[in-house]
């Protein structure tokens, strides 16, 4: 079974286009769709409320950063669910999926799931994560609740390396952090702080009274207590289960 490393060359050269392969959509498709959008509820999509913009380190690789757009939605005052892209524009990538839950619920978890989780209290101080056009001070109560949370990202779309389309399996993804590998990097920063004409520096200034959390987990951001292990994960063959258990 292919690896994550064993990905066709011509998926990851850059430069392309950002669109997968495929036939441009036809008339009768864009009727199609517009009827359905006029038609359809649309539930789940429309409790999308908030766009966060922060940055990403790869699990198993931090030295690989990527800008990520979060559209939140709040299931509860403990639980948010993120569709994560890679940009904010109508022909943006949905790469993948990021569930953050209060601190209250992290400590509930088993050691093992909390492994897989990043803090966001650094992005959040820093500055790092942004809600896009949105005051701060507007955002702050928001932001005061996201300083104590914990995250669990998914990227299933590797567009950083030029995938034309979703390949092999998710990558577990981390959060920024203050010093070494977690640092993200000046130009990235820089690029997207140009896009939408802000400056992260000003925006850490204007988030010193907002708290850090008194304890944050050990077992979140694993590779910063562990010697730089991470975390990678790699699709191989396995015995289906043909028998359900028994109630």
């Amino acid at each position: 079974m292919a690896t994550r490393e064993d990905q066709p060359a011509a998926m990851r050269e850059s430069g392309e286009e950002r669109q997968p392969p495929g036939e441009k959509m036809g008339v009768g498709q864009h009727i199609l769709d517009k009827g359905s959008s006029m038609l359809q509820s649309l539930k789940p999509v429309k409790q999308v409320s908030q766009h966060a913009c922060s940055f990403a380190l790869y699990g198993d690789d931090l030295s690989r950063q990527i800008e990520t757009h979060h559209y939140i939605s709040r299931l509860n005052q403990d639980f948010l669910q993120c569709a994560v892209y890679d940009s904010d524009t109508a022909d943006a990538h949905l790469i993948g999926v990021e569930y953050i839950v209060s601190d209250q619920i992290f400590e509930t978890l088993s050691p093992d799931e909390q492994k897989l989780w990043h803090s966001h209290a650094y992005e959040i101080k820093s500055g790092l994560m942004v809600h896009p056009r949105i005051p701060e001070m507007v955002a702050k109560p928001e932001l005061e609740n996201l300083a104590k949370s914990y995250g669990k990202f998914w990227c299933t779309w590797q567009v950083d390396r030029g995938d034309k389309l979703p390949m092999g399996a998710p990558a577990l993804m981390m959060s920024p952090q203050a010093t070494g590998a977690g640092v993200v990097k000046a130009e990235l920063v820089q690029k997207r702080d140009d896009y939408y004409n802000i400056s992260t520096d000003a925006i850490k200034g204007s988030r010193v009274e907002i708290e850090e959390p008194e304890w944050i987990n050990p077992q979140a951001d694993y590779w910063k207590q562990h010697d730089g292990k991470g975390f990678a994960i790699d699709v191989v063959r396995t015995d289906m289960k043909l028998r359900a258990p028994f109630p």
